[in-house]
C-alpha cells in the first residue's frame, strides 16, 4: 500500500513540474512547446556564421549584442526535411544546461505561435512508441482545442555529446 501511495505522489509531482507557461512554435506544421522560463528572447533571422566541422544541424554562430551564440536548426536536429527560411522563420534564444554549466543557444523554428498556460489536466505522458525510440526529450503531450502540442525538455533535446559540440562552436 505504501508503495502505491509513493508512486501516486511521484506521478502528481511529475504532473506539477510540467504545468506552466510554454512558448509554442511550429516545425513542419506541427506545434511544439518549450517552458517559458528557458526562453531568453525571440529574434528574427539574421546572418549566421557557419563553423566548420560541426554536425549538420549546427547552423553556426550569431553575434547577439556582442555575445557569440551557437545556433541549431531544430528541423535538422529532429531529422526533418530542410526548407528555405521565410519571413516567419525565427531564432528562439534559450538557456540550456549540460552537466554543470549553462549556455545560451539559438534554435531555428519555422514560426513562433503564442505563449500558453498549460494546466496539469491538459498534459499526458508521452506515448510508448517502442523500445528503440528515444523520447526522453519530450516532457509530455498537451491536449489543446486545436490538437496536440509536443512539450519539449530543451535541456534534453541535445545529448551531452551534442552539447559539447555546440558549446565548442561558440
Amino acid at each position: 500500500m505504501e508503495e502505491i501511495v509513493k508512486t501516486m505522489d511521484q506521478a502528481v509531482k511529475s504532473m506539477a513540474n510540467r504545468e506552466g507557461k510554454y512558448l509554442t512554435f511550429s516545425l513542419v506544421g506541427e506545434e511544439y512547446g518549450i517552458g517559458i522560463l528557458k526562453v531568453r528572447e525571440i529574434i528574427g533571422m539574421m546572418i549566421i556564421t557557419s563553423v566548420p566541422q560541426t554536425p549538420g544541424y549546427v547552423k553556426g554562430v550569431i553575434n547577439l549584442r556582442g555575445k557569440v551564440i551557437p545556433v541549431i536548426d531544430l528541423r535538422l536536429k529532429f531529422g526533418m526535411e530542410s526548407t528555405a527560411y521565410t519571413e516567419r522563420t525565427c531564432i528562439v534564444v534559450v538557456e540550456i544546461k549540460g552537466g554543470d554549466s549553462k549556455i545560451q543557444m539559438g534554435i531555428v523554428v519555422d514560426s513562433v505561435s503564442e505563449v500558453l498556460n498549460i494546466k496539469p489536466g491538459e498534459i499526458e505522458d508521452t506515448p510508448t512508441f517502442g523500445a528503440r525510440m528515444d523520447t526522453d526529450y519530450i516532457l509530455g503531450m498537451a491536449k489543446m482545442a486545436g490538437g496536440v502540442k509536443i512539450l519539449l525538455d530543451i535541456d534534453r533535446v541535445l545529448s551531452d555529446r551534442d552539447f559539447h559540440d555546440v558549446a565548442s562552436a561558440a
